[in-house]
């Protein structure tokens, strides 16, 4: 019984990757990942009827689609969009003066940075799908069981309707035999009782 199909996407540029596929490491192959983009929040199960559609239709290819609109991806790549401000060179006594390449100190030393870089904060990762693909591993599993016990049942009760047409049709035959034969002795009785009274 093939494996049924399902919906995966993860994100790729400006677009998201879908395609079915009938488990994540087919997915992954589709995507031609060798990570486990799963298990890194990266990729996820897609149930969405209108987002599976197009997917389903075309099993195994990788069906991009633009995240968000035309204007929104210009929007993000505007010249025009705010920049992050540089902090002002550190003079005094504390910071150290450089002057061909060394310090106050007479220690090498390149240029003073001028900027203090900030810490980008890491994005959460996407919620762990591991209980939901054992759920859905088993719920795989029922279905598949049951549908095994339901065709087994089906081939028993076509086995019984058999059974019963073959012992109907050899009731009647049997039946009509007996009729026959009980015609037949009711005939001869009939003759043997009229001789009977002609003897009288």
């Amino acid at each position: 019984m093939p494996r049924k199909l399902k919906v995966y996407r993860t994100p790729i540029g400006f677009h998201d990757a879908y395609v079915a596929a009938s488990s994540q490491k087919a997915a992954l192959e589709a995507w031609g990942s060798d990570a486990n983009l799963f298990a890194r929040g990266m990729a996820e199960l897609v149930t969405d009827e209108e987002l599976t559609r197009e997917p389903l239709a075309n099993p195994g290819k990788v069906v991009k689609r633009l995240r968000g609109s035309a204007e929104e991806q210009f929007a993000a790549l505007s010249p025009n969009r705010p920049r992050r401000k540089r902090s002002a060179p550190v003079d005094g006594d504390d910071a150290p003066s450089r002057v061909n390449g060394l310090a106050k100190d007479g220690k090498p030393g390149g240029s003073a940075p001028s900027t203090r870089t900030k810490k980008l904060a890491k994005p959460k990762p996407w919620p762990s799908r591991g209980r939901l693909d054992k759920a859905e591993t088993k719920l795989d599993e029922l279905l598949r069981r049951q549908s095994e016990e339901d065709d087994d049942l089906r081939k028993r009760e076509r086995a019984l309707a058999r059974e019963r047409r073959d012992l109907e049709r050899a009731h009647q035959r049997d039946r009509k035999a007996a009729e026959l034969f009980v015609e037949k002795e009711r005939d001869a009785h009939a003759d043997a009782l009229s001789r009977w009274r002609e003897d009288q």
